[in-house]
Parts: C-alpha cells; sequence; structure tokens
C-alpha cells in the first residue's frame, strides 16, 4: 500500500523555497519594483511588532492586570528567548537567504491566511472589505505565483488593513478583559486570546498537515518574520524606562486603533 505524501520537514523546506525562488523571481521582481512600492499601503502587513510603534501615539489605555506576576515571567522568558535563541537564528538564516525571498515567504503566508480576514470582514458587516480581500487572495495566488508576490499592492483598493477575530469581538463590543502575555505568543488580552484560537481554526494549513509539521511551518512563519524585523523590538525596550509596561501599553493602544477603525 502506498503511503500518503508528508509534508517535508523543516530541515527540507531550503529546497522548497530555493525551487520557489527560480520559479517565481520574475513576479516578485515586478512586484517590487520602485513604481510598485509607491502604492505600498503599510497597514496591510502583520508584523509582530507593528504595535512598537503606538507606545507614543496617545495616553495609555486603562487595562486590568490581575495576572500581573505571570505576566512579567513570561514578558521575561519571551525577552531571554528572543535574545538567546530567535534573534541569532534568524539572522543566520537571513545570511542565507536573500531577503526578497524571505518578502516572498512572507507574503505567502499572509496571503494564506485571507480566510482569517475576509471572515472577520463578513463578521464585522464590511462586504466592500471582505471583496477587496477575496480580491487580493486571487491576484496574488495567479499573478503573484501562489502569494510569494504581493502583485495587488499595486491596486490600491485591495490593500487593506488586516482584519482577524480579536478585532470583531472589539467591533461587537466585547472588551478587552484582562491583559495576557503568553510563552511565545507574547502580549495579548483574554479577548484577542479568544480571538487568535478562532483564527486558528479559521487558518487552512492544519487541516493539511499533522501537527508536527504544522509546528515546523509555524517555525519557519516566526524565523523568517523575525529575520525580517530585527531591531524592532530592541528600539522601544532600550528606549523604555520600564519595558514591560511600555509594551503592555503599546499593544493596548495599537489594537483599539485597528478596533476603531
Amino acid at each position: 500500500m502506498n503511503k500518503p505524501c508528508a509534508v517535508p520537514s523543516l530541515s527540507k523546506w531550503a529546497g522548497i523555497i530555493f525551487l520557489t525562488f527560480t520559479l517565481f523571481t520574475p513576479a516578485m521582481v515586478l512586484a517590487d519594483s520602485p513604481a510598485s512600492r509607491a502604492t505600498v499601503n503599510t497597514e496591510t502587513r502583520d508584523d509582530d511588532f507593528d504595535f512598537i510603534e503606538e507606545e507614543t501615539k496617545a495616553p495609555p489605555i486603562p487595562i486590568r492586570d490581575p495576572l500581573s506576576p505571570w505576566n512579567r515571567m513570561m514578558f521575561k522568558f519571551n525577552d531571554k528567548l528572543y535574545f538567546w535563541v530567535l534573534k541569532p537564528v534568524a539572522r543566520g538564516y537571513g545570511a542565507v537567504l536573500p531577503h526578497m525571498v524571505r518578502t516572498g515567504i512572507k507574503n505567502f503566508f499572509y496571503n494564506l491566511k485571507a480566510p482569517i480576514r475576509v471572515t472577520s470582514c463578513v463578521l464585522q458587516g464590511k462586504g466592500e472589505k471582505a471583496m477587496a480581500e477575496i480580491s487580493r487572495f486571487v491576484v496574488n495566488s495567479t499573478a503573484g505565483g501562489l502569494g510569494f508576490a504581493d502583485v495587488a499592492k499595486k491596486y490600491p483598493r485591495l490593500n487593506t488593513s488586516p482584519e482577524d477575530l480579536g478585532q470583531t469581538f472589539g467591533r461587537y463590543g466585547i472588551g478587552n478583559g484582562i491583559y495576557l502575555v503568553w510563552p511565545f505568543l507574547g502580549p495579548s488580552t483574554l479577548r484577542d486570546t479568544l480571538g487568535f484560537a478562532g483564527d486558528q481554526l479559521l487558518n487552512p494549513v492544519p487541516y493539511f498537515v499533522s501537527a508536527e509539521e504544522n509546528l515546523e511551518i509555524t517555525a519557519l512563519e516566526t524565523i523568517n518574520q523575525t529575520s525580517l524585523t530585527i531591531g524592532n523590538y530592541e528600539s522601544l525596550k532600550n528606549a523604555a524606562i520600564q519595558p514591560y509596561e511600555a509594551f503592555r501599553n503599546a499593544y493596548i493602544q495599537y489594537r483599539q486603533n485597528l478596533v476603531s477603525e
């Protein structure tokens, strides 16, 4: 009996990336041209540290933090994990793969998670935005070579800010609840934690791979994303007198801005 074809392990992703780079370089170069960069909407990316920019824009939004001892412990854990493991690995990864290839991988994962954004738009009654997300997915999945090239960024109407179920709950008037910091995942709230759990049900990847393979893919995505954002985390931490409070305030402000859009 023939065994079903399994998704390659993390050690084999380099070969897949190289093949992808070879096949889709023309589309990626076109999407990264000066003319297309001029129309990029910077709000269309869910970068790990986007919320850092929110820290100094407005006064802190009150948030209950009854689990502060746990949260501070997890903040320190994530901090050590970043500097001791994630950052060195991401630097080595970035030294091997060109920036354009890493950007293509980032685009691929963003495109793959379109069901999360489309569903969230529909639940919020944002029909036009939902159609823009669907159109963006179709354009990038075809002309963009499975999403590795962000061809749709040339069309302003298709460049919308990302939506998720945490934002959807907020639009329905559900408050943040308490502040939480999770190991590996970072800052969150009770509302956003529930939203994140729902988002994972809408993520298509786990339905096609095993749990182990899903962890490998998540690790690849995290390392790739970190290689593109090295320096962002350090910027806020070095500038903050109280890093824990600074990250908490920045996250809450960022999420509030997304909900109010």
